[in-house]
């Protein structure tokens, strides 16, 4: 069985995927093109290409001869199996075709000898007896004396041949079939019979040939005859001529043995039948081993008999995939059980691979056929995936914990920071632990089945689920609805709400850490085998400094995985996006929808006899408290992800700007009134936005887009006083002035602020930066 090797199969693999030739075959055949021409010459190519090539033009020109070389191989294969099945057939007519004509040759040399016989005037009822009647002469004497020789050698032949072919002694009545057909041919050729006589001898012999040839096949096909018995009569068959219904009934015998052992095994009553799979695998694929080895040790290498083997194992496989599908993998898929789906199918394509060195490749079509299984498993796999996690979704409180399946972090030592242990072990509300587990043992499984799943777009199922759980993210925000709400949400849309900004908050730390860190490195276990082995292989200890989520941006350099993380990062942004604008709107309306931030509190300013207190505006004030809770809180939550608050931030204060910017009636307001923008609140709105790039500045978050927007609004504003007739640079102090009430309105709100320098006279807490003072202190 070990050494079965059939170049007619090696390159064989039985594959349906027709339709990728057609789509490939115009590029590929012009990229061959210069390969097919007659007087292509290997040397010269080479030597054309390589003469004004650097080293690595070298390199990249070897890699592209061989990636080509697998292309026009594969594409070879592809094409012989696109036509396999008329070519079966073709030779199989041919076959056919070719008996037919043997036939009408016999019945034209039976023919032929009559017309010959009735020319020479001989007697057709006559043929062994002597010539009755007619003259004797010393021919005619001789003839008898022949005639009647040959007569009792044919008697006893024919009596010794029903003696073995009854003792079913086959090897001697071989051996006196041939020695009968020798004799009919001496006695053709030395023309001591006549031919009437020689075509009956052979005639016989044919017939004797036929019936034990029939004797054998009846034989060979009875279920009790096995091994030995079994091989006899099969090279008896081929010794007999008959090589093609030897063949057949060989892999019958083995097709019947099969079918008598699998009535003996039955499903277990086990979840999906782990030992039944195993019991049948090791039957099919042992018992197409050895009617290889058998057709191989009869036959040879043979192409016909090979292409037969193939052909019928491809039967047996079709059988056995569809008996499986039916009683493990169909249940399996159907409960979205991809971990049994997948045990399976693991289990089937390895006993399928110990036919790979017979020369035989089967695995298409076990994969023809559970393909369609596995990917009922993946959907059913991810519908539960989101169906838990929304299930938890709706009671969960929105408190970060460590995961109740992990390990908490250990006592760390002093060479440790708590930053670290933090990255490491990241926490999570208790529905992102939900989604997070799911989804690791998700790719644990499917990365098992790389040949299998080709094609199918695992990244984009679990970017739904994810898209789905961030949608419900949104909608636990108050006042916030999804407007991307997906159909398999919209069944499911009870979610427990976050009130507090720190239940908020943590809303924005499942997504960020589930798309930044976690769903990308276990995605990892979905790259191409040799890739991933090597990133396995790259286990030497990092840095003390080097934290998981450097290491897997470091790992993560597979493009597809790349624009993958990009759409989760969209999903976060628009749930950061909804969070920014739930608050923002807090600050610029209040609980009866009337809005805070107008052009009013800047253009009636003038109106006033007295000069204001110069202090950021109450709507700025809050923004700037807000953004302060919001970075406590965010401080704490990202430990070690300090980009995430600070992106968090920025986003919140660029809302607010852009609804500024982007309020038309606002703007319409303050450039052509009723009541125009004055000197004093020209220099309130000034102060506003100084403030802002003050505090954003303090904090870090300042963005380059967000500058320039406050610079636009402040010229917007400064054009909008000019028009008015007043110069602004007359009525506006210095910068120092904005920054230094900006500082002591950061401190005051902040609860920094020290007055024991202040005179104790003053009452107001922005008494010492009056607008006199200051403007007085500008015109200095």
């Amino acid at each position: 069985m070990a050494g079965f090797a059939r170049p007619a199969v090696t390159s064989l693999s039985v594959n349906d995927d027709s339709g990728e030739l057609e789509a490939k075959e115009a590029t590929l055949s012009d990229k061959l093109k210069v390969f097919k021409t007659s007087q292509f010459d290997p040397n010269g190519y080479v030597t054309s290409k390589c003469q004004t090539m650097s080293e690595k033009e070298i390199k990249h020109l070897c890699s592209y001869l061989g990636e080509l070389k697998k292309a026009s191989a594969e594409e070879m294969r592809k094409s012989v199996y696109a036509n396999y099945t008329s070519f079966i057939r073709t030779s199989k007519e041919i076959s056919d075709l070719e008996g037919e004509l043997l036939s009408m040759r016999n019945l034209l040399n039976t023919q032929a000898a009559l017309v010959h016989g009735l020319a020479e005037g001989v007697r057709v009822d006559a043929l062994f007896n002597g010539s009755e009647g007619s003259a004797a002469d010393d021919k005619a004497v001789s003839d008898d004396k022949e005639d009647s020789k040959i007569e009792k050698w044919w008697a006893q032949f024919l009596e010794s041949l029903e003696v073995l072919m009854a003792e079913r002694r086959v090897d001697e009545a071989l051996d006196a079939l041939d020695e009968g057909e020798r004799v009919a041919e001496d006695a053709n050729d030395k023309q001591t019979l006549n031919p009437i006589a020689v075509l009956s001898l052979q005639t016989t012999i044919s017939e004797q040939r036929t019936m034990l040839a029939d004797q054998l096949a009846e034989a060979a096909s009875q279920p009790s005859t096995r091994g030995a018995e079994l091989h006899s009569a099969i090279m008896a068959l081929k010794r007999l001529g008959d090589g093609p219904r030897a063949h057949t009934l060989l892999l019958c015998s083995h097709e019947q043995k099969l079918k008598s052992d699998m009535q003996g095994t039955r499903p277990s009553t086990t979840l999906y039948g782990g030992a039944y799979i195993a019991q049948l695998s090791h039957l099919v694929f042992s018992t197409i081993a050895r009617a290889a080895s058998d057709s191989l040790a009869a036959f040879g290498e043979e192409p016909a008999y090979a292409s037969e083997l193939v052909t019928w194992a491809v039967k047996q496989v079709e059988s056995y995939a569809m008996l499986l599908k039916r009683h493990t993998l169909a249940s399996a898929a159907a409960s979205g059980g991809l971990r049994a789906a997948t045990e399976c199918v693991q289990m089937c394509m390895g006993y399928c691979s110990s036919l790979e060195a017979r020369g035989m490749s089967l695995s298409p079509v076990l994969l023809r056929f559970f393909r369609p299984c596995v990917e009922q498993a993946l959907t059913a796999n991810l519908r539960r995936i989101g169906q838990s996690t929304a299930a938890l979704a709706a009671a969960d409180d929105w408190a970060l914990i460590y995961s109740p399946l992990g390990a908490r972090p250990l006592a760390y030592s002093s060479t440790t920071s708590l930053s670290s242990l933090a990255t490491s072990q990241p926490k999570l509300s208790s529905s992102a632990h939900r989604f997070n587990t799911m989804a690791q043992e998700f790719f644990e499984e499917v990365g098992c089945l790389e040949s299998l799943l080709t094609g199918i777009p695992i990244l984009d199922g679990i970017l739904d689920v994810f898209n789905n759980y961030v949608s419900l993210l949104i909608n636990a925000l108050p006042g916030s609805v999804d407007t991307e709400e997906t159909p398999e949400l919209s069944g499911n849309k009870i979610v427990r709400m976050a009130e507090s900004e720190a239940q908020q908050i943590a809303l924005l730390a499942n997504a960020s850490l589930l798309a930044e860190e976690l769903l990308p490195r276990a995605a990892m276990k979905l790259l191409p085998s040799q890739q991933h082995q090597g990133n396995r292989m790259d286990t030497t200890p990092r840095r003390a400094s080097e934290t998981p989520r450097r290491a897997s941006e470091r790992q993560n350099r597979n493009p597809e995985q790349r624009e993958w993380k990009r759409k989760l990062q969209k999903a976060v942004e628009r749930l950061r996006d909804s969070f920014c604008r739930v608050h923002a709107l807090e600050l610029i309306f209040n609980e009866e929808g009337d809005v805070l931030l107008s052009a009013q509190i800047y253009t009636r300013m003038d109106g006033y006899a007295e000069e204001p207190e110069w202090f950021p505006s109450p709507i700025f004030q809050e923004l700037f408290l807000k953004l302060t809770r919001v970075a406590s809180i965010a401080s704490d939550m990202f430990v070690g992800r300090e980009r995430f608050a600070t992106i968090l931030l920025i986003r919140m204060t660029e809302t607010v700007i852009l609804w500024l910017s982007n309020d038309q009636t606002f703007w319409e307001e303050i450039e052509e009134g009723p009541t125009p923008l004055g000197r004093l609140g020209l220099q309130q709105f000034y102060l506003d936005m100084e403030f802002v790039l003050f505090f954003a500045s303090q904090g870090r978050y300042l963005s380059r887009n967000l500058h320039q927007v406050i610079k636009n609004l402040i010229g917007r504003a400064v054009e909008a006083v000019g028009a008015t007739g007043l110069d602004p640079c007359s009525v506006l102090p210095e910068d120092e002035w904005f920054a230094e009430v900006s500082q002591i309105a950061t401190k005051m709100l902040t609860g920094k602020a020290n007055f024991s320098t202040l005179d104790q006279d003053v009452t107001s807490p922005t008494a010492s930066v009056s607008a006199a003072s200051v403007l007085s202190h500008g015109s200095n």
